[in-house]
């Protein structure tokens, strides 16, 4: 059940007066999705807390601080960091209602040539840097009993068979499951949580110090070595879509009555997403006699 506050129930008849007055906290905003949502948001009279490891690539891209517009310099997996990052943005702004955890990277690699230092940072970043920023924006929209989360998966946090992309999708996998999670734990609060599956955008998250490769590679993965090639010199610079209009998407959504908890992005990602829900349709029913045989028989 969904509970409508007295606070909401005011805000939904004051929509239109309000919806640009909103304040966005991007993370990972100074390149890619991320930099192209904050922009069209600026643009669009709303208030935005942008951050990114590097506080002059924000402000050569976006500018200085202003009273619509807070660069913060940020490490997510800095805990105590993403605490006070929290604070000041709702010091500046006094409040916030859309959180966008944008920030990640790649890694390329087999489970068995990444070193235990590549896949721990993968998930410090990716997942919990994510859930370090969401730990901390709760408190605030829980108290306003309203906003959105977005958390910034991808196509293969819901298909992982790719070989030599397992930790990365591991990662993202473990962003839609929080995600669910989240939704469901935030609905009687007025807030929702969205996870987003990106196919193939056209950024640079291809490129240089947005993906990495092992640094210890195992030449009898051949797979793995021509998916990475075919990554990094085939698809770079070739993605079919549009990350203007994913930052127009996720703009349009975050003002849906009821948005939902699963966005795909892309017809490659819907093509891809069918062909997985095909697949667990096929092996559910060719295994069900067996897998279903696990009841206790009572005497």
């Amino acid at each position: 059940m969904f509970f409508i506050t007295k606070r909401q129930s005011t805000y939904n008849k004051n929509n239109l007066e309000h919806e640009h007055k909103k304040v966005w906290l991007v993370t990972g905003a100074s390149k890619g999705l991320g930099l192209i949502l904050v922009k069209k948001l600026l643009a669009s009279d709303f208030r935005v807390i942008a951050t990114s490891r590097d506080l002059n690539s924000l402000t050569s891209e976006l500018g200085e601080k202003s009273e619509s517009f807070l660069p913060l310099e940020l490490t997510l997996t800095d805990d105590s960091q993403v605490k006070q990052a929290l604070a000041e943005g709702i010091s500046h702004f006094g409040g916030i209602d859309v959180v966008v955890n944008n920030a990640g990277y790649g890694q390329i690699g087999t489970l068995e040539e990444l070193s235990y230092d590549e896949v721990r940072n993968s998930f410090e970043v990716n997942v919990f840097g994510s859930i370090n920023v969401i730990r901390h924006a709760m408190p605030y929209l829980r108290q306003q009993e309203s906003g959105h989360i977005f958390n910034i998966a991808s196509v293969g946090g819901f298909s992982g068979a790719y070989p030599g992309w397992g930790v990365y999708c591991g990662t993202k996998f473990a962003v839609a499951g929080f995600t669910e999670s989240l939704a469901e734990e935030v609905r009687p609060f007025g807030i929702y949580a969205t996870v987003v599956y990106p196919g193939y955008f056209r950024t640079d998250f291809l490129s240089k110090g947005s993906v990495k490769t092992a640094s210890q590679p195992i030449s009898a993965y051949a797979a793995a070595r021509q998916s990475e090639q075919i990554h990094l010199d085939e698809i770079n610079g070739r993605q079919p879509n549009d990350p203007e209009k994913a930052a127009d998407i996720l703009i349009t959504v975050s003002q849906l009555d009821q948005p939902p908890v699963h966005l795909f992005l892309g017809k490659d990602a819907y093509q891809l997403a069918h062909q997985k829900i095909e697949l667990i349709e096929q092996q559910l029913k060719a295994q069900e006699e067996l897998a279903t045989s696990t009841e206790i028989i009572e005497a």
